[in-house]
């Protein structure tokens, strides 16, 4: 069933019985007519609690049931009916919230008014068929809601003819949705109707993929995006934690994650850095293309895909709104203002693509430019890319920006894309394994597999020479650049005009430096045919294919490394190709102090150590003294990292670029730590010893070294398996990721002591590669783990700490029946799971479930004596506080549950911390009672409605923290002086929003 349509089966006779019982009998009308009548007023389950929790609860199960009553396909898988009947009656309590008048309501329309109540309701916790399925099923019932109260005789009677309008309107609407025919005006069908013609736009425009090096017949060298895609991490730099779930999911779930009304503007804005050729553009289409192929609805996200290289290339200002789509083909054809409105509705995934690829001088107006789109269209999804180098740290910081950036590719990573590139270019699997083989026996060469882009040039390269590998960087872009110029077309016998290798990079190392001197990445077609016209006198073996124009299309047709992004312009297929052939060009041309001046901007960083690899041995040298003399941190780094690329170097040299780098080691702060990484493995030998590294100095030494990203990194991180410094040790866990996976759990991980926490497995084979710890670890269980794998590794390791995240492992725990060395168990959306009784009786002291089915909690919390944190979320009436062992002493319980009950909590005299949810509200004496029993109690998280009572009821005196949710209930005046005078040590603190990428 589609599920943009759930809730119209709800008939007018079905609804009608049902949304009277919200609301209290009307007494005589004409005493209301001097005051507006506020809804809450006369809502039945305020105060008096005329309707119970339990007959809304019932209520909402036959909405559900009604819903669920269409024929076809189910939209909720079996077993989700309670949980969204649990949201919809929490949805429908806070009716009671609402301080609007009815008839403000009704004048609201249906829409409005469901986005006010969704916003004074708890948030549901669902997943997102089922958020989606409640949302339209309140949508519905909302619009019954507002024809109830046009039916009542409390309007003043100067209203009723609006009123009588009104109410004819809404049943229009319910006419209108039960003949499944949407009312709308002429505006929203042309939106509607482009925003279609759009999203079928992007999934074409962005739905495949070409793969560097496969040589397919005309119209079959696109790659299906779904299949073309590999998965990779991400890590925030702030704190080196690896992000999960990998990225492919954070694609699916960051922008689509509940709906327009209800998104924050926290959390919604990411910064993303890579270096050249790690997937940057190819996630931004994997994001457009997910999030345009997602069930349209009222209020879906809409991509804008802005490649700033494109829109900048002349020159131009940054784009408005209204010209989001000047660089796709719908240019001028969406209905005036449509840009607008869907970035002022909240429903816009802003995609912009390159900050790096617009020149340095101009990266603080494409600041403002992004500040002045943010204050004008908050609310909206927003990822910018860029290279790692290319804006300072925190850059967007101040917009709300987190901060992330693509790690290089792993060895799974690695795997995954030789098997499919192998299968797309029909190579066979001899090929294929021989290759593999490769990678996992000769370091050097799995050094250079560490992006798509690399790894593609490695196939193409394996495949073309027949097993052969060119053994370094400088000598795999030459090897691509003579597979692609020369010997492509011969080795196809295509019957051409034959244009040697050389005469072919003269002239493309021109259009290259020319690109590079103009700070673009883009260049005019015009532009391209004046550079090839001055150029040919000088190279006559091109004269031979004709004019300028007959050899650029000859450079653009057949030799692979230039592309038409539109009629009238050219670009290299990939940023690496044009740094390689414009340092060529630098050579040729002499300019070495050209190079060496532009040494601290980052976009000719490549360029330089580029120039390193191909020149001569004096211009090497050059080109390095230069760089010392400059004496700046950028340009030693870069001295040194050349060093990898000088064949041939006087050894003093080399020395004198080791000495002037050893005053950047240890590195200063973290930035200064992630660009000594990025030199390569040439920092490990500058870089302190696990045993003589203390404090700040371990931490970002070991920061740099994991950036460095080489395989010798794993024996230097091996110094640090005794290391007691928390950050440290979290470095060390989470870098797994990032290396072999057997080599480092056997060199690192097995001899941390003591053993590691919150270390993230993602694959049965991670999970094998674990054979030894110092004692019990602590691990993050990933949804691609098999029960039969977890099952027979903890049949034969012990563990501390098991985080379950979406496992799909069955319907039970038996696998950890009897882990007497079990401590901290977390289950985050395990939705199969039915049975906690293998927990029974384990000495749990740390317990988190985010689980919204309705597990029988009570015999499992009553089994842990050794408890002292709780946390619930998505649970109602599963549990109570008189369910907690008698011997006890949790410090800390937090809920997020649907107004839990307090019966028993004051027995629990140990808590020092307490969240009780957005929804909890106080409804007797004796609640208040129950909390001024926690005298030791610290902190105390409740939502802005219960300030108030806390202020007058509560007997807290080592109270020192209160904490608010941030959920929009307004402020009573003067609540925070009321809240110090009752609670004088105590300070005031917003509890944020919590959003998962």
């Amino acid at each position: 069933m589609d599920a943009s349509v759930l809730g119209i089966r709800l008939a007018s006779g079905v609804v009608t019985p049902l949304v009277k019982k919200l609301f209290r009998g009307e007494g005589a009308g004409a005493g209301l007519v001097d005051r507006p009548v506020r809804i809450s007023s006369y809502v039945s389950l305020r105060e008096q609690r005329v309707l119970s929790r339990g007959d809304l609860r019932r209520l909402a199960d036959k909405l559900v049931a009604e819903a669920l009553q269409a024929p076809g396909e189910q939209p909720l898988p079996p077993g989700e009916e309670a949980g969204v009947a649990a949201a919809l009656a929490a949805t429908l309590h806070s009716l009671g919230d609402l301080a609007l008048e009815d008839v403000q309501a009704v004048a609201m329309g249906s829409r409005a008014f469901t986005a006010a109540l969704r916003r004074a309701a708890p948030a549901t916790g669902l997943g997102r068929d089922a958020q989606l399925f409640h949302d339209r099923l309140l949508e519905t019932t909302c619009l019954h809601i507002l024809h109830f109260f046009t039916t009542r005789s409390t309007y003043i009677p100067a209203a009723l003819v609006e009123q009588s309008r009104r109410q004819a309107e809404a049943i229009a609407k319910i006419d209108a949705l039960l003949a499944r025919i949407p009312r709308q005006d002429g505006q929203e069908l042309q939106d509607a109707a482009f925003e279609t013609r759009y999203l079928e736009y992007l999934a074409q425009r962005h739905g495949t993929l070409t793969i560097f090096g496969i040589d397919l017949p005309p119209g079959s060298a696109r790659w299906p995006l779904e299949v073309a895609y590999v998965d990779l991490k991400v890590v925030s730099p702030s704190s080196g934690n690896a992000l999960r779930p990998r990225l492919l999911n954070w694609t699916r779930s960051w922008p689509l994650a509940g709906s327009a009304a209800g998104r924050s503007q926290r959390r919604n804005r990411v910064l993303l850095r890579g270096e050249a050729g790690s997937g940057k553009t190819t996630l931004i289409q994997q994001l457009a293309v997910t999030t345009g192929r997602a069930t349209p609805s009222g209020d879906s996200l809409v991509p804008f895909v802005l490649p700033l290289r494109t829109l900048t290339r002349h020159g131009e200002p940054l784009p408005a709104a209204k010209d989001f789509l000047a660089a796709t083909a719908l240019k001028g054809q969406a209905p005036e203002g449509w840009e607008d409105r869907i970035l002022g509705g909240g429903r816009g995934l802003v995609l912009i693509d390159g900050i790096d690829e617009i020149p340095e001088a101009e990266r603080a107006r494409a600041r403002d430019w992004l500040v002045d789109l943010f204050a004008a269209y908050p609310g909206n999804y927003w990822l910018v890319t860029s290279r790692p180098s290319a804006v300072r740290r925190h850059w967007l910081a101040d917009e709300e920006f987190s901060e992330l950036a693509l790690v290089p590719m792993d060895q799974t990573a690695v795997a995954a894309f030789v098997t499919r590139w192998h299968a797309a270019a029909e190579a066979g699997e001899e090929l294929r394994d021989q290759l593999l083989a490769s990678l996992r026996t000769k370091p050097e060469l799995a050094r250079l597999a560490t992006n798509p882009l690399l790894c593609g040039l490695i196939c193409a390269l394996h495949r073309e020479r027949r097993g052969f590998l060119p053994s370094g960087r400088k000598e795999l872009y030459a090897a691509a650049l003579s597979m692609l110029l020369h010997r492509r077309d011969r080795e196809r016998d295509l019957r051409l005009p034959e244009l040697a290798e050389e005469p072919q990079l003269q002239l493309l190392q021109r259009l290259a430096y020319w690109l590079i001197r103009n700070g673009r990445t883009e260049i005019g077609r015009d532009r391209a045919t004046a550079l090839i016209t001055a150029a040919l006198p000088a190279v006559p073996a091109a004269q031979a294919m004709g004019d300028a124009d007959a050899v650029l299309r000859h450079l653009l047709d057949r030799t692979g490394l230039l592309r038409a992004p539109t009629e009238d312009t050219l670009e290299f297929v990939h940023r690496t190709f044009q740094d390689f052939l414009g340092a060529r060009a630098a050579l040729d041309e002499g300019g070495l102090g050209e190079l060496t001046r532009h040494a601290d901007d980052d976009q000719w960083e490549d360029v330089i150590r580029m120039a390193v690899a191909q020149g001569r041995p004096l211009e090497r040298a050059a080109i390095v003294r230069d760089l010392l003399v400059r004496n700046t941190d950028r340009a030693v780094l870069l001295a040194l990292a050349s060093l990898e690329y000088a064949a041939e170097l006087e050894p003093e040299l080399r020395e004198d670029v080791r000495r002037a780098a050893r005053r950047l080691v240890p590195p200063a702060d973290r930035n200064a730590a992630e660009a000594l990484g990025r030199v390569g493995p040439l920092v490990l030998d500058l870089l302190p010893r696990g045993e003589d590294a203390r404090g700040s100095d371990a931490r970002l030494s070991v920061r740099a070294a994991v950036a460095a990203g080489s395989e010798e990194t794993v024996g230097y991180l091996a110094g640090y398996c005794r290391n007691s410094d928390e950050e440290v040790r979290e470095l060390l866990v989470r870098a797994w990721s990032g290396f072999d996976t057997r080599r480092y759990a056997a060199q690192v991980l097995a001899h941390m002591d003591p053993p590691p926490r919150n270390l993230v497995v993602d694959s049965d084979d991670q999970l094998a590669a674990l054979t030894s710890f110092t004692g019990p670890p602590d691990l993050q269980i990933g949804n691609k783990v098999s029960r039969k794998a977890l099952a027979a590794f903890l049949a034969r390791q012990p563990v501390s700490g098991l985080t379950f995240w979406y496992f799909g492992g069955g319907t039970d725990l038996e696998f950890l029946r009897g882990h007497t060395s079990l401590r901290r168990l977390v289950i985050n959306g395990w939705s199969e799971l039915q049975d906690l009784s293998p927990l029974h009786g384990l000495p749990l002291e740390d317990v988190s479930l985010y689980i919204g089915s309705d597990l029988p909690l009570r015999r499992a919390v009553a089994s842990w004596p050794r408890l002292r944190r709780l946390t619930l979320h998505g649970r109602d009436g599963a549990w109570s506080f008189t369910d907690v062992s008698p011997e006890a002493r949790p410090e800390a319980i937090e809920l997020d549950v649907a107004d839990p009950d307090l019966a028993g909590l004051g027995r629990l005299t140990s808590l020092r911390r307490l969240e009780l949810g957005r929804s909890w509200r106080p409804d007797s004496a004796a609640a208040w009672a129950e909390l001024s029993a926690l005298k030791e109690l610290q902190e105390i998280s409740v939502s802005c409605a219960v300030l108030a009572g806390l202020a007058e009821f509560a007997d807290l005196p080592s109270l020192r923290t209160v904490r608010f949710y941030d959920d929009d209930e307004p402020w009573e005046d003067g609540i925070e002086e009321r809240l110090l005078g009752r609670f004088p040590h105590a300070e005031l603190e917003m509890v944020p929003q919590a959003y998962e990428v």
